[in-house]
């Protein structure tokens, strides 16, 4: 009886949230998983601590804006299956790098579908893009579905646009196995701290534990379709596994605001808000002390906002079997809350260790 090869999986962006849940995925379904890192003076794989020295994974270094490295590793691994994750993903900071983004965000997917054409995989190696909802932006239809018109409305949203593109056009000129995944807003424990979710939960654990007094937001009315990134990252493997190349939304078809997100966040360490005022005056306040916890400010607001994604996984669902609420909006939050709570508590343990260590090499106690 003939032995089914093992397949073998290139991830870039592997050190971030998505990339180390699909990793862990991955690996959970028997493939060799081969992650693609940037050279920098500063390690970003806490993420990927855990699996390192697993002997089915394995890192690489490139840069998605070199293509000769890009090159390099695909030649050498050939994949039979590319997820590419990597991007400069913050929104507001691709205003303040545009260029950078697109470079990046833009290009870095042409670099990917060049470099598997030059390695003659072709045929053989099916190619993931994560997109994104921005692409929707300025929104013309609500919800959104693979059929709602285009227009993005940050630099981030238009370099992703030309990644979309640039993968239909290579999924029709070369006849290659090429998806695109529209994935909504999701968010986990693992999430960086600058974004808006985990700027939350994060506020509300160090003000619960004494560590914060206030926390300051944007936009609370903007509108977001919020999952949990490890239900994400299955729907990214299912649409490889379908049996031809095609677009997805990825979404629960739910909808919350930005102040919906932040009243749970903080229901969920006890503390009940109660919201007064409006626009930039608007503030959350403690129903029990009525100290004023969360303020708006107006640099956390973007030169053009995208205020109402909200996305249909009507397709994801009927030709993937995906489910998108296994974990529900109110589980997710309760997630990163609890999380955050131990984090801050383990952050406060840590800095007296350090206060105390300090005192005692100042006292001659230690050397």
């Amino acid at each position: 009886m003939a032995i089914e090869k093992r397949k073998t999986a290139l991830i870039t962006g592997v050190t971030g949230q998505d990339g180390s849940y699909l990793s862990e995925f991955l690996l959970d379904k028997g493939y060799d998983v081969h992650g693609v890192i940037r050279r920098s003076s500063v390690d970003y794989r806490e993420r990927i601590a855990h699996l390192e020295g697993r002997p089915n994974f394995h890192l690489h270094y490139a840069d998605m804006g070199d293509s000769m490295s890009i090159v390099g590793v695909i030649g050498k691994v050939r994949p039979t299956e590319i997820y590419n994750l990597a991007a400069q993903s913050h929104v507001q900071v691709s205003f303040d790098a545009p260029e950078y983004t697109a470079d990046v965000v833009a290009t870095g997917v042409l670099r990917v579908l060049e470099a598997v054409r030059q390695c003659g995989l072709t045929d053989t190696c099916r190619i993931y893009q994560a997109s994104t909802s921005e692409l929707y932006g300025k929104v013309e239809e609500v919800p959104q579905n693979e059929n709602t018109p285009f227009h993005p409305f940050s630099p981030y949203a238009v370099a992703k646009q030309y990644g979309y593109w640039i993968m239909k056009e290579y999924r029709d000129a070369y006849h290659m196995f090429a998806s695109n995944g529209i994935l909504f807003n999701h968010e986990s424990e693992r999430r960086g701290e600058t974004f808006v979710t985990r700027k939350i939960t994060l506020a509300a654990a160090r003000i619960k534990q004494g560590k914060q007094d206030k926390l300051y937001l944007g936009n609370l009315s903007s509108r977001r379709d919020w999952g949990y990134a490890k239900d994400y990252v299955e729907c990214m493997w299912l649409i490889l596994q379908h049996d031809k190349p095609d677009d997805f939304v990825i979404a629960t078809g739910e909808q919350r605001t930005v102040r919906e997100f932040a009243t749970l966040a903080f229901h969920d360490v006890d503390i009940e808000l109660k919201w007064e005022g409006e626009g930039v005056n608007e503030k959350g306040v403690d129903k029990a002390t009525g100290r004023v916890l969360v303020e708006v400010s107006p640099d956390f607001f973007r030169p053009t906002d995208v205020v109402n994604l909200w996305g249909d996984p009507t397709k994801a669902k009927a030709e993937l079997h995906w489910n998108p609420t296994n974990t529900s909006f109110e589980e997710l939050v309760k997630i990163m809350v609890d999380s955050d709570m131990k984090k801050v508590a383990a952050d406060d343990a840590a800095a007296r260790v350090r206060v105390n260590l300090e005192e005692y090499l100042e006292k001659g106690i230690v050397k």
